[in-house]
């Protein structure tokens, strides 16, 4: 595992080697509470002429670390505001992706994938970073309805599960059990129910519940859907049939802000048969989504194509 870093804070991160026929790099942002683990299976289902970069959020995973030692006022790029972003908003993680780019010195167009909090994350950065960024696919992610009574429900539990994390949780393997059955449309292997505790227990605590606060107030709830609409570039959404945490209906409403999403084949992406973990439960599908939307010099082997269009 290397680290960069990024505005003060250590960031861990894995990035593959380029081949000569690389012409993209692909950039994988993970969501809440999880790490950035989560998209090896896709990642290694992907062509090697594919870069791949993955890394830990701030505060989550191995980026746990250090995390008062951010300053913002070394940003060369940013969105030019009077007053810097709350250290834990959707903007001041989407300025992190952007220095981290750049402290990376990649040399070819980047797209960003992003999963759940992680496609949030991914829109702001390419609002803040154009030059940088080409494309984005967001995954299980969505929104721009705020419904104030679920929101306040999911704060509420959200805050209780970061505030209460004893450390002997680690061991308990009907936890690990629930894990793997949680959010998901079908169970998954027993590692990732140990992966998934691992993260939970891992996260720093006030990283963990300011992101979760900051990214659902009414105001950044109602701002998604502005910078979808304003993205010059391609945007795209994929979502899973049966995710009960991020609907269809509320992917597709903020794939619809965007200009990609009245043309032929839309924006939008629906895998059947999938929850709110697509690229763990349906990796080989995602990369094959992944190499029909990203552009490459050379064409990469279409796979697993059982997904459907929708507008």
């Amino acid at each position: 595992m290397a680290y960069s870093t990024v505005l003060g804070v250590p960031h861990s991160y894995q990035l593959t080697p380029r081949t000569q026929q690389t012409s993209v790099t692909l950039v994988f942002v993970h969501g809440w509470l999880l790490s950035q683990c989560y998209w090896q299976p896709v990642i290694e289902r992907l062509p090697k002429d594919f870069q791949c970069l993955s890394y830990d959020l701030r505060g989550f995973g191995q980026s746990n670390r250090a995390l008062e030692a951010r300053s913002p006022q070394s940003l060369t790029d940013t969105s030019k505001a009077l007053q810097p972003p709350h250290p834990y908003s959707l903007e001041a993680y989407g300025e992190d992706l952007g220095a981290l780019l750049t402290a990376l010195e990649l040399h070819t167009p980047v797209w960003l994938v992003g999963h759940s909090l992680g496609g949030s994350v991914a829109l702001w950065a390419a609002k803040l970073f154009p030059k940088q960024v080409q494309g984005i696919i967001c995954v299980n992610a969505g929104g721009g309805v705020y419904l104030p009574d679920e929101f306040a429900r999911f704060r509420q539990a959200g805050r209780q599960i970061v505030r209460w994390r004893p450390q002997w949780l680690g061991g308990c393997s009907l936890l690990h059990l629930a894990f793997t059955r949680m959010m998901v449309h079908q169970p998954l292997e027993m590692t990732w129910g140990k992966q998934r505790v691992a993260d939970l227990l891992s996260a720093h605590g006030q990283a963990a519940e300011g992101i979760l606060l900051e990214s659902t107030t009414e105001s950044e709830v109602h701002q998604l859907p502005q910078i979808v609409a304003a993205l010059p570039q391609p945007t795209y959404f994929v979502a899973g049939a049966q995710d009960t945490i991020m609907a269809v209906r509320y992917v597709q409403h903020l794939a619809s802000f965007h200009s990609l999403f009245g043309q032929l084949d839309g924006n939008v992406r629906i895998l059947p048969d999938c929850g709110h973990m697509a690229m763990v439960e349906q990796p080989a599908t995602l990369a094959a989504i992944i190499q029909e939307l990203v552009p490459t010099i050379t064409p990469a082997e279409k796979g697993d194509r059982s997904y459907s269009n929708s507008v």
